[in-house]
């Protein structure tokens, strides 16, 4: 009887703790909405801390906040280092597990949301006002419980090389441009067109569309180049974004198909049970798939089949 009352602290426990909660894993639900609430209140206070009048007043405050929160995300990082074994593959060793889960990238989120105040600790005399200003990047803890989050990172990373693509020609147009109008216009305006680093500004501001308007071509050719340039941009900047809504749209149909697969195996005996709706539950869940995707991919499926 007594060693039911123990709190189970295994390693494989502990992995299930800190992972996202599952549906009926209360202790894991309460340690995720502590977590994200922690997360967001330290985002509020990095911004907040730029406000010299109340980092003057409440640098105490500030100062004690910032170590909790240090010694739970440590406590949180340490815990994930040491349990991530749990998920490995039958190939891996405990110690290439490890090392594999530390140059992941939620790991490495981890790693930059501690070490920031970790080094303001231990050299308290040094300036390492922008250092601490990396907290800010503890935002991106944030994708670890945002199925939408995560899925917006995957399709990043699956597109990596067409949009490594898409910035190469972003770029070679930037240097065209940048490099035509301080040709153009470098004897008439030296202060705005004087290098092409100055002309830079331009280029980068007329590529994006932005038109700020404080530099701009005065000559005739200066502006047929500039009309030409325009034009330009507005068919390269669209390419990143083309790419990203062509990948989400894959993504979804990639998702859509394997909760398809997984409704079919449950239903070869026509019937889907309490546990089997509740793994299609979990599945579509860590799919990011709406509630109006479920049911027409139900029905598409139900109608094949007559």
């Amino acid at each position: 009887m007594k060693s039911q009352n123990i709190p189970d602290f295994s390693r494989k426990r502990v992995w299930s703790l800190l992972e996202p909660a599952s549906e009926n894993d209360k202790l894991s639900k309460i340690i995720d909405i502590f977590l994200v609430t922690l997360i967001f209140f330290n985002i509020l206070m990095v911004i907040l801390e730029t406000v010299e009048e109340l980092y003057i007043n409440y640098k105490a405050f500030f100062k004690y906040f910032e170590l909790f929160s240090v010694i739970i995300f440590s406590i949180e990082y340490i815990g994930r280092l040491w349990s991530c074994v749990e998920n490995k593959n039958k190939t891996e060793t405990n110690m290439s597990a490890r090392i594999k889960y530390i140059f992941s990238f939620s790991a490495i989120i981890d790693a930059v949301a501690i070490l920031p105040s970790l080094l303001a600790f231990l050299f308290p005399t040094v300036d390492l006002r922008f250092v601490r200003a990396l907290r800010i990047f503890r935002l991106l803890k944030f994708s670890r419980y945002s199925n939408s989050i995560n899925t917006l990172l995957i399709v990043l990373w699956d597109q990596r090389k067409s949009f490594g693509a898409a910035f190469f020609i972003l770029f070679i147009v930037l240097i065209i441009s940048s490099s035509g109008m301080y040709l153009v216009e470098k004897d008439v305006q030296p202060e705005k067109f004087g290098s092409i680093p100055q002309s830079m500004w331009w280029s980068i501001v007329t590529l994006t569309t932005v038109g700020y308007g404080d530099v701009f071509p005065i000559t005739s050719l200066g502006k047929f180049f500039g009309s030409i340039i325009i034009i330009l941009g507005i068919g390269t900047v669209a390419l990143p974004a083309g790419i990203l809504a062509s990948a989400f749209t894959e993504h979804t149909k990639r998702n859509q198909k394997r909760y398809e697969e997984k409704l079919k195996f449950m239903l070869s005996d026509n019937i889907i049970d309490d546990k089997e709706r509740r793994e299609l539950n979990k599945l579509s869940e860590r799919l990011n798939l709406s509630d109006e995707d479920i049911v027409a991919i139900e029905e598409h499926y139900k109608n094949k089949k007559k």
